[in-house]
Formats: C-alpha cells, structure tokens, sequence
C-alpha cells in the first residue's frame, strides 16, 4: 500500500507540469501578442493576454487528450492522466511557438508596407513639388497618406497654403517614378477614406 502511494506521488510530481507552464506560457504569448501581433500593426497587452488565455485553454481542452493517446503510446508505462499533463503541456508550447511565428511573418509584412508607405511619400512629394500648383507646393512636407492597397497603392495629400484644399496624388509603388504617380482629386483624404470605409 506504501508502496503504490510512493509511486503515484512521483507520477504526480513529474506530471505536474501543464498548468505552472500554462501560466508562464500564457505571460510569454501575451507579450509575443504585444510585441509581434498576428494580425494588424498594435495589439494592447491586455487583449494579447486575452487571446494568449483562451488560445491555450482551448488548445488544453481540445487538443490535450488526443496528444495524451499519442504521449501513451510512444510512453505506455504513463498513467493516462499523467500522459494527458504532459501532452497539455506540449500544447500549451505549440501555441507559443504558433503565435511567434505568425507573430513573425506578419511583423515582415508590416515592415514591407511601411517601406512602401515611407517610399510613396517620398515620390508623391517628389511629383507634387514639381508638377502641383505653387499654393500646394510650399506645403510638400504636410503629407496625408491613405492606403488604397497597402504595400502598393496610395493616395498622398498636401494641404493649399491657405488650408482650403487639397492637391492629391495616386500612387502606385510597382510602377517605376514618376510613371507610378498621377493625380488623384481635391478631396482630402478624410473624405475619401470614408467612402473606401
């Protein structure tokens, strides 16, 4: 009897992992969240937490007793519950390293578009300062920018001297300068924007 208590003691201890790792996995994906979201450009830390918690629930939930079989059966000498903590544990982990890399290719991505923002700013500067009427060329460095397709199509604003007005330009990044560039309207792009919305 001393002996069977001694054992499911160890068995215990040594699958006691899943919810100290739940815990630490769910700070860790709330900060990935945070740092590198999935999805948009910003994430609060608070909805990254939100996500991480229920992402992981639900990998434990649903995930935690098919990985369990698989844990027996490479493991038969594991008590079925002490396999089913571990193979939460492995699950808590495969949504950490799920979320990096998603968190990864989608920070790549947002970093395109910002290059191609930064270079569409510069070439509907480059144009309107050459070719827009004087009212609107004094005030090239005020632009507004709208993203029609992000990391391609933009439409950039400048404001008339008197604030009247604005003089756009459509912007197409994968067409060579000043190809890629023509005249978009007056409309500023608050207005526009909604329209697109």
């Amino acid at each position: 009897m001393e002996r069977g208590w001694v054992g499911r003691m160890r068995w215990r201890r040594r699958g006691a992992w899943l919810w100290p790792a739940f815990a630490a996995a769910t700070v860790a994906d709330a900060v990935l969240g945070h740092e590198l979201p999935p999805l948009g450009e910003t994430e609060t830390l608070a909805a990254a937490a939100l996500g991480a918690l229920v992402l992981n629930l639900l990998g434990v939930i649903l995930l935690s007793w098919p990985v369990g079989l698989l844990v027996r059966r490479f493991r038969g000498d594991l008590p079925m519950l002490i396999a089913r903590d571990y193979a939460g544990t492995i699950v808590v982990a495969g949504v950490t390293v799920v979320l990096l890399a998603a968190g990864l290719a989608h920070h790549a991505r947002v970093l395109a578009d910002e290059r191609a923002m930064t270079d569409a700013i510069s070439r509907a500067q480059a144009w309107i300062g050459d070719r827009a009427p004087a009212r609107f060329r004094s005030n090239v460095q005020y632009v507004s920018t709208f993203a029609i397709q992000p990391g391609s199509i933009y439409r950039a604003c400048v404001p008339s001297v008197d604030g009247r007005q604005t003089y756009c330009v459509i912007v197409d990044t994968t067409r060579p300068f000043p190809g890629g560039v023509r005249f978009g309207g007056y409309e500023p792009n608050s207005l526009f924007s909604e329209g697109v919305g």
